[in-house]
């Protein structure tokens, strides 16, 4: 049976500021990268066969510093955007607090957690879930189902998304779904990719 690991990447520059990331390439932060190291050391008893990550520097170093730890290297490895952060739009390097500010604590939330209204000139929840599944079913699945185990290090939404279809969630309730920095999520699945269990590897708060 396959193994499936979602590693959301370690406290980022921007998100120690409060602001809006999105596509915007930020690297980790101090806290960031102790993150990472901490995520390696729970890796250290899985058997990793392949690793996809996004773009993006933030998930890319979470990775390396990550396995780098768990004493894994020299894993195939895919980069694609398709698994990049939401697109947050014009929101993209502003402070949240001041955006709540301008437009209302209300419609912040909306743009925030809503799963089907996007910011302007950005995308929803929906947008991104349909990229990342699709890049999922096209080229991460097909090695789950030989048998293979694979770790995924992206971003907060693009991750709440597969939870979302691997889990069979409805949009309320990917609504309360959050995934923690850097600490490894683990699906043990069926060998047609049903999920038989999920296991945080650190205690989620």
């Amino acid at each position: 049976m396959p193994t499936l690991i979602l590693l959301r990447h370690g406290q980022s520059l921007w998100n120690l500021e409060n602001r809006f990331t999105g596509w915007v390439d930020q690297d980790l932060s101090e806290q960031g990268v102790q993150e990472a190291h901490r995520a390696g050391t729970l890796l250290k008893p899985y058997h990793i066969d392949y690793l996809f990550t996004s773009v993006l520097t933030r998930a890319m170093r979470t990775a390396e510093i990550a396995l780098t730890d768990a004493g894994k290297t020299n894993i195939p490895t895919t980069r694609h955007e398709a698994l990049n952060e939401r697109h947050y739009g014009d929101l993209q390097g502003l402070n949240k607090d001041d955006v709540g500010r301008e437009y209302g604590l209300e419609q912040l939330k909306i743009w925030r957690r809503s799963y089907d209204v996007p910011p302007p000139n950005g995308e929803s929840l929906e947008m991104t879930q349909i990229r990342v599944v699709k890049y999922f079913e096209e080229e991460i699945a097909p090695k789950l189902r030989e048998g293979k185990n694979v770790l995924i290090a992206a971003h907060g939404n693009s991750l709440r998304s597969l939870a979302m279809h691997l889990e069979h969630l409805t949009k309320e309730q990917v609504l309360e779904l959050n995934i923690p920095t850097a600490n490894p999520l683990v699906y043990e699945l069926s060998d047609n990719l049903e999920v038989l269990s999920k296991q945080y590897l650190a205690p989620v708060e």
